[in-house]
């Protein structure tokens, strides 16, 4: 068979070897900056930004959140079919086209009129976003072998870190230094042109897996007795790993979304709201390879089990507390655990499937995932209002379902020698 495939496309391994073992870094690289610009910037740049928008466009609590689930649900749109795209067509196309999408709607963003057209380009953000995150966090399988691949999907994940840190550091100073309706809309503008140079970027860099096609140098990766079944949908495994994933998007969308609002709301400064945004950006630089480390080392489960319950304590923390102190703890064990479930959750699907369906595999989980999200805004806005305006019980809510992650991990298969979860 790999003689076949040798045959029929002899340009493709000739230019498949010429890469350099080192190349896969180059491409975990780029691959970073499109976490960094797909997520970090297109979701998690709202976080700063909406007091002022919110405040120009004369938006209510339910409102904003209603913007954050539009988002949340163009990404579940397109996450779910993301995975098989890239599969059929390549992650590197769907990434890069994702890009492009994310880049030109939050342009657009920034020239929102009121609600309305601010939830349509959210939106088209969230299908962007959707596409281009499941395509990226997918390459992994192929470029690094299972005693690596959690470490490297948990460096991508920092792309996330490196927006938070971003914009905890330029958000406050293009709001103090503009009018308030020219201060939001200038963020959401730089956010997109940054995106569609990344975008380009990938586009020369980005390759799909080390060879076009499976060869002697670059053989196929070992399949798991789940990734021989002919549909990977009735995988009980898998379907475990998505109701774990709902838990996930559910709580901490809650936690990112509304985190700088609160802090507003009980009358921190937007600067100093922006400081404590940008030190859970810093902790969580690590987190990802941490995370990842942990569970290459002591199996997935076991990983997953000690970030929900971080995680836990993290909300239940910033919905009791009013002292400066316990925000920091706060956003501190948040930013240490942050993006961790994610990149388990890619190296899971990678053990579970191979090369070949780790994608797949992770854009139908990642539909568990974004229902959670999506859902999530919505209920802690309308909370929000119903309790005075406190985004308190919405954060305690957030460490309930947490709390429920943990006990979903606790009840996955434990790890043996041929597979990391059971």
């Amino acid at each position: 068979m790999v003689s076949n495939m040798q045959n029929a496309a002899p340009e493709s391994l000739a230019r498949a070897r010429l890469l350099p073992v080192w190349y896969r870094w180059v491409v975990l690289a780029v691959g970073t900056l499109g976490v960094f610009a797909a997520l970090g910037l297109a979701r998690f740049g709202y976080t700063s930004v909406l007091p002022a928008m919110q405040d120009d466009l004369g938006l209510k609590n339910i409102h904003t959140g209603a913007l954050a689930s539009a988002n949340l649900t163009g990404y579940l749109l397109l996450a779910v079919i993301g995975g098989a795209l890239a599969s059929r067509y390549g992650t590197r196309v769907v990434a890069v086209v994702g890009l492009l999408v994310v880049g030109a709607a939050m342009l657009l963003t920034g020239s929102a009129a009121g609600f309305v057209s601010a939830c349509v380009w959210r939106g088209i953000t969230g299908l962007g976003s959707g596409a281009s995150n499941v395509a990226i966090m997918g390459m992994w399988t192929a470029w690094f072998e299972p005693r690596l691949r959690g470490r490297a999907a948990g460096i991508a994940v920092a792309g996330s870190s490196i927006a938070l840190i971003l914009t905890g550091l330029l958000v406050p100073h293009i709001l103090h230094s503009s009018s308030p309706s020219a201060g939001w809309r200038a963020c959401w503008f730089l956010f997109g042109v940054i995106t569609v140079a990344v975008a380009l970027l990938a586009w020369g860099v980005l390759r799909n897996r080390p060879a076009g096609i499976a060869s002697a140098d670059n053989p196929p990766a070992v399949t798991t007795e789940m990734s021989e079944k002919d549909n990977l949908y009735r995988s009980p495994a898998i379907w475990h790993l998505g109701g774990i994933y709902t838990a996930f998007g559910f709580s901490y969308i809650i936690y990112m979304t509304f985190f700088v609002k609160h802090l507003i709301d009980i009358h921190y400064s937007a600067v100093a709201a922006g400081r404590l945004f940008m030190l859970m950006g810093v902790c969580s630089l690590v987190c990802g390879f941490l995370w990842g480390a942990v569970s290459d080392v002591f199996g997935r489960r076991a990983a997953l089990i000690a970030v929900f319950l971080v995680h836990t304590v993290a909300f239940a923390l910033f919905g009791l507390t009013r002292a400066p102190a316990g925000f920091i703890v706060s956003a501190v064990l948040f930013g240490l655990s942050a993006w961790s479930i994610p990149a388990i959750m890619a190296a899971a699907c990678g053990d579970l499937l191979g090369a070949r369906r780790s994608a797949a595999g992770l854009g139908f989980i990642t539909l568990f995932f974004g229902i959670g999200q999506a859902a999530a805004p919505f209920v802690a806005g309308e909370l929000a209002d119903r309790f005075d305006g406190s985004f308190s019980p919405a954060f305690l809510l957030a460490a309930a379902v947490a709390l429920v992650g943990a006990l979903g991990s606790l009840l996955l298969p434990r790890r043996t020698p041929d597979n990391q979860l059971s």
